[in-house]
């Protein structure tokens, strides 16, 4: 089956107290997509006053500031249909090989959201090397931020980090190049590593003693003592 490059979202907040999901949770799901968290009600795209789409010099279309937007604000939810990695894999499969644009994003080992489907103006927004925004997860929501101070009609870009593995086609991943033209743009949309090589710097946790095991040692130590 054909992979499909994902993003992720690097800052992750804690969400407000809310009552758990009544949803089932589908299976771990492979490398490549956007990285993302929950959608509550969509907001529509013509009712946000911050940000226009329009023609990119960058890729196709993209996103612009409509005005002024300073470094903090929270532009626009990263919207679409909600669906499992599973549904994603099969609804993609057919893909062109030569296609490297994707809307999916991924929230979690369960969940993806398709901006393809139902999605606004936040999938238009390009990757840039020199990102003047970010991804935030918040409650299996997904909003994108500005980082900086973004001007009138500067476009919103933010760092995609497509997720790929060591054993991925070198053609497929060629695919994912970057033209965002930035001093310091780094040739690619992909994450700096790998995944499974990410995955086999987790450090290992040691296993601790049972509480049980603990008191035995504490007894004989005190019965010693007292000997």
């Amino acid at each position: 089956m054909k992979k499909t490059p994902v993003r992720k979202a690097p800052v992750t907040k804690s969400p407000a107290k809310k009552k758990p999901s009544t949803r089932s949770q589908p299976a771990e799901h492979h490398a490549h997509m956007r990285r993302a968290k929950k959608t509550a009600r969509p907001v529509a795209a013509e009712g946000n006053t911050l940000c226009v789409v329009k023609r990119s010099r960058i890729h196709g279309r993209g996103v612009y500031a409509a005005r002024r937007i300073r470094s903090g604000t929270r532009i626009i939810e990263y919207i679409g249909d909600r669906i499992s990695h599973e549904v994603a894999d099969a609804r993609y499969e057919m893909k062109a090989e030569d296609d490297g644009h994707t809307f999916l994003f991924v929230v979690d080992d369960d969940l993806c959201i398709d901006a393809g489907v139902g999605g606004n103006a936040a999938r238009y927004i390009n990757h840039k090397c020199d990102a003047n925004c970010e991804t935030l997860i918040e409650g299996r929501r997904v909003f994108i931020e500005a980082t900086r101070t973004i001007e009138p009609g500067e476009e919103l870009g933010y760092d995609y980090q497509l997720t790929w593995e060591s054993s991925d086609d070198p053609d497929e991943l060629k695919l994912y190049e970057c033209r965002c033209g930035a001093a310091n743009c780094r040739g690619t949309m992909l994450d700096r590593e790998p995944l499974d090589q990410k995955k086999k710097k987790k450090p290992v946790k040691k296993t601790k003693p049972a509480a049980g095991g603990s008191r035995a040692a504490a007894k004989k130590k005190k019965r010693t003592g007292r000997g």
